[in-house]
């Protein structure tokens, strides 16, 4: 997956860039889409390792507090930070992003790439944001999404990512609008990418599968077979999609 630990996004079918080429281009999107000028300080809601947050501080010249609820994350997005010379630009810290302690309107943008799908509450991690979010602060999310009509085959498939995956539940699109409505954002535009991401589970199938041996020593010849057969099943279930949104505090 090389250093981005998220989903790709391919221009259309004809598209060959690699993974780490399609995972840069949708932190970029990302970025384009939040507008963050030089100066600024930015949330990042869910950063992981960090690398996202430090592309965007290499493009916008901005500051960027990242949390999260991994001690090991953070350790490893600060040590990043300081290799690559950032880190008095981007810090890392433990925090619950549905009880954060920052003071209200004390960002000026805000960003949530791939981790809501990971929030026991999605309206409370929204409701925190619009507090810390300064009156017209950005925000943009990318996040794996429930797609309907859903089929029984592919209601299976939304469960086994529930169940495996530390994901509580996927929201749809209608549930997304409802909820930035419901905390105070504006200017909402959402688009449904999932058609120039899903590709992104079989590439990442097709790199496990060149770890066979290593992955069946880990859990056994069925339970790898398992695994690699759901990969490459969610990367053609049409109810699994992506999305990328923008908002502004209102």
């Amino acid at each position: 997956m090389g250093p981005n630990y998220h989903y790709g996004y391919w221009e259309n079918d004809a598209d060959d860039s690699s993974i780490e080429v399609a995972t840069d281009r949708l932190t970029d999107m990302m970025i384009s889409g939040l507008a963050a000028q030089a100066g600024q300080r930015v949330l990042d809601v869910g950063c992981g390792i960090g690398h996202p947050a430090l592309r965007l501080v290499r493009t916008s010249d901005v500051n960027v507090v990242g949390i999260s609820v991994s001690h090991v994350q953070v350790a490893q997005a600060n040590e990043l930070a300081a290799a690559a010379g950032l880190a008095d630009k981007a810090t890392f810290q433990f925090t619950d992003a549905m009880d954060m302690s920052f003071p209200d309107d004390s960002f000026d943008a805000a960003w949530a790439f791939e981790s809501m799908w990971h929030m026991p509450d999605r309206g409370q991690v929204l409701s925190e944001i619009a507090r810390v979010l300064r009156p017209g602060g950005r925000l943009a999310i990318a996040d794996v999404i429930e797609r309907g009509p859903v089929s029984p085959e592919g209601r299976k498939v939304l469960d086994h990512v529930c169940e495996n995956y530390a994901v509580k539940s996927l929201a749809t699109i209608d549930e997304y609008r409802t909820a930035l409505a419901a905390n105070g954002f504006v200017d909402v535009e959402i688009r449904d990418i999932s058609d120039n991401s899903c590709r992104t589970l079989a590439v990442m199938a097709d790199a496990v599968e060149t770890k066979r041996d290593e992955l069946v020593a880990l859990v056994g010849e069925e339970q790898a077979t398992s695994l690699l057969a759901f990969m490459r099943l969610s990367a053609v279930t049409p109810e699994q999609g992506y999305l990328y949104l923008t908002a502004v505090r209102a």
